[in-house]
């Protein structure tokens, strides 16, 4: 997932919100997510990576082109996408990426990005840390 900011938050304070919110989906769904890093101990559940929240860590840009066999893409999804089974990282290539993005249009440039502060949204998530 992607989101702006405008950058009054430090590298801490996006770490810790972006930690945050991981806890609390993998509070109310503890069987299809983890924060787990050790992957033997993720037991098939989704990884949600926070860690890339810091400085000098990396991220995949959008339609950056992996060194992998049939050169996939790391593809913007609409959310819609997000209930297919069959979606797989390798499903979209260097091949089929343009293909897509004339017939479906490109998921990224509806995504917001002006930044915004975090303060409102860690005064709305701060009461959701202790449910459950």
């Amino acid at each position: 997932m992607h989101v702006a900011l405008d950058r009054t938050a430090d590298f801490d304070q996006v770490r810790d919100f972006a930690r945050d919110v991981a806890q609390v989906l993998v509070n109310r769904e503890p069987e299809r997510y983890t924060i787990e890093q050790r992957k033997n101990a993720r037991g098939g559940r989704l990884y949600l990576d926070v860690m890339r929240n810091a400085y000098g860590q990396t991220a995949v840009p959008p339609y950056a082109v992996r060194a992998l066999p049939k050169a996939p893409v790391a593809t913007p999804l609409d959310w819609s996408e997000l209930d297919d089974r069959r979606l797989r990282a390798e499903r979209f290539t260097l091949r089929t990426t343009p293909a897509r993005l004339e017939t479906d249009g490109d998921p990224w440039r509806r995504t917001r990005h002006r930044g915004r502060s975090l303060t409102r949204a860690q005064r709305r998530l701060a009461p959701l840390l202790t449910e459950g």
